[in-house]
């Protein structure tokens, strides 16, 4: 009997405890939002409306912004505010984009896996680094070689989807150029081949997952108000998320450990042509320390700026025709 009891008053516990946690988060959620206020875009729906329609997410939002192109959705102790107006779009990213910063609440979101990246960081710290991209994209040496390896890498896809058409196989458009692209980024960065799309990388192959799983767990991160405390537990994606970043830390930490060694024996050669190469010789020439830590940062989010803008805008160009 006094088992049975323990387990009632336990089970009773629990689901106080649940309804207590579910009536805070509404409160934070509604709270001081200043809801149906004329000077706020008008309130359309809370954080768990994107949880809902997770699956189709993009038709869900561009549903709404055709009736309202400016509208907010609330989270906890804050709102989302969604755009689609053009003059809104150019006064936060053009006319006054230095007074809107990424933000606590999107840094601590990204950051385990983008570190201190251009996608992350604000003030100097973002200045430097889009200085500095800014130059070396401009060089005529890295447009050069960029080209090359897009085209190389392009026609390494086209023999793919040959094979595939010859032998009367069905395909997956996207994931082939996600393929192509990481490994045409992945070039461009590091110097470095991943034959991602051929599968004749093992290491290529389980970097790519993870960076792939990683991306898909920080975008669920969005939607997800329970996130940190999975990260606290370890449980969950998130646990999933911690191995696959310490995957990604020692591939590329182990790429840059190699360019480092590879250039220190070509002295001789003023001609780098990746990223990561013209990233070691600046900072010989200017004699800076940058660390392996920045590096990964800096390739990681260009990598993220190229593969999937890259491949998604392919992709849905094919579907479109």
């Amino acid at each position: 009997m006094d088992v049975l009891y323990t387990m009632l008053t336990f089970i009773a516990f629990t689901f106080l405890a649940l309804f207590l946690s579910i009536c805070f988060i509404m409160i934070t959620i509604f709270k001081g939002k200043s809801i149906g206020d004329p000077k706020y875009a008008p309130v359309k729906g809370t954080v768990f409306n994107q949880l809902f329609y997770f699956k189709r997410l993009h038709d869900y939002h561009a549903q709404l912004a055709k009736t309202h192109p400016t509208m907010r959705l609330l989270a906890p102790n804050q709102s989302e505010l969604y755009t689609i107006d053009v003059r809104n779009i150019e006064h936060v990213l053009k006319t006054n984009f230095d007074k809107y910063s990424k933000g606590k609440y999107n840094q601590d979101i990204v950051t385990d896996l983008l570190g201190e990246g251009i996608f992350v960081v604000d003030g100097e710290k973002w200045k430097q680094q889009r200085k500095v991209a800014s130059y070396e994209f401009s060089t005529r040496v890295l447009r050069d070689f960029s080209c090359s390896v897009f085209r190389k890498n392009a026609a390494k896809l086209v023999k793919v989807i040959s094979k595939f058409s010859q032998e009367g196989l069905h395909f997956d458009m996207q994931d082939l150029q996600m393929r192509c692209a990481l490994d045409s980024i992945f070039k461009v960065g590091f110097g470095t081949e991943l034959n991602c799309l051929e599968g004749s990388n093992k290491e290529g192959i389980d970097f790519m997952k993870a960076f792939d799983e990683s991306n898909a767990i920080i975008y669920w991160r969005y939607v997800d108000p329970f996130w940190s405390l999975k990260r606290f537990l370890n449980i969950g994606g998130e646990a999933k998320l911690k191995r696959n970043v310490k995957l990604i830390d020692e591939f590329v930490n182990g790429v840059i450990k190699s360019k480092t060694e590879q250039l220190t024996l070509q002295q001789d050669s003023n001609v780098k042509e990746d990223i990561l190469s013209r990233f070691l010789m600046e900072s010989k020439k200017s004699e800076t320390d940058i660390s392996d830590k920045y590096l990964r940062d800096i390739i990681l989010n260009f990598m993220i700026a190229g593969k999937d803008t890259t491949a998604n805008t392919l992709s849905w160009f094919f579907y479109m025709l």
